[in-house]
């Protein structure tokens, strides 16, 4: 008994060292469990030597010791391995998700300050090609172009305000509704490759900042059930509007069957 006792304590000495190591290195509590665990059970192993022997068994007796032994082993295996960190992938997503939504908010919103800056320094741009506009024509400033085409002061300035247009596009997501070049589009607007050989940059501007003002032909559903928000004018700055106007009405390629749009106000 007193070898018994002094091999538990060994035991329980070592496992409770084992565990003082794990835990100061900081691993998690079901493995400074396990291995308090190995040292009780090498412990057990230790004093089993020390036991005495079975009687000899045989017939119906053996057989049930072996099954009753193997049904014993079977729950202290998987009732250990069900304690042990399970696999999750739901867990480790939402783990991943933890560690990277702060990376994510921070580009997204270093993306969205970075596009509203360039937004603001091209909306400046236009009001000084305004200014030289006033310059050069005096009191006879074309507020809106009839021809659809932009008054240019010079090819920097232009493009400038076309890129800001473009810009505009992608800000306000028109691809999720228009494919135009080939991208975006989910059928719920027509395509705009053509748009350009129908409408008039005010026509344009007129359709972004009231949907009901042009019907697409063959999109009458869509109209009717006014798919087509009409937050733009309250969202969007005027020069913001007119840029993508502008923009929109040099897309005139005749090989996209862009539907007719139909005036109805």
């Amino acid at each position: 008994m007193g070898n018994v006792i002094k091999k538990l304590s060994i035991g329980l000495v070592v496992g409770g060292a084992l565990v003082g190591l794990t835990r100061a290195l900081e691993f998690p509590f079901i493995f400074q469990m396990m291995f308090f665990g190995q040292a009780i059970f090498g412990a057990a192993v230790f004093m089993l030597l020390d036991a005495p022997s079975l009687s000899t068994m045989n017939g119906v007796k053996s057989v049930f010791a072996i099954v009753m032994f193997y049904i014993v082993l079977c729950v202290v295996f998987v009732s250990g391995a069900s304690m042990w960190p399970q696999f999750d992938p739901e867990e480790e997503k939402s783990k991943i998700a933890k560690v990277l939504e702060p990376k994510r908010k921070a580009t997204e919103q270093g993306k969205a300050d970075e596009l509203i800056a360039r937004a603001k320094a091209l909306d400046e741009q236009v009001k000084a090609l305004e200014v030289r506009l006033k310059a050069l024509g005096g009191d006879q400033v074309t507020k809106e172009p009839v021809t659809g085409e932009l008054p240019v002061v010079n090819k920097a300035a232009a493009g400038d305000f076309m890129k800001l247009g473009e810009e505009q596009w992608q800000l306000q997501e028109c691809y999720n509704c228009h494919k135009l070049k080939g991208e975006g589009g989910k059928k719920r607007g027509p395509e705009l490759d053509n748009i350009g050989s129908y409408l008039t940059v005010a026509e344009i501007k007129q359709k972004i900042m009231d949907p009901k003002s042009f019907m697409a032909t063959g999109f009458e559903q869509e109209w009717e059930k006014g798919k087509m928000p009409d937050k733009f004018k309250d969202v969007m700055e005027d020069s913001d509007i007119t840029a993508l106007a502008t923009w929109l009405s040099t897309f005139k390629n005749t090989s996209v069957n862009t539907p007719k749009p139909i005036k109805k106000k």
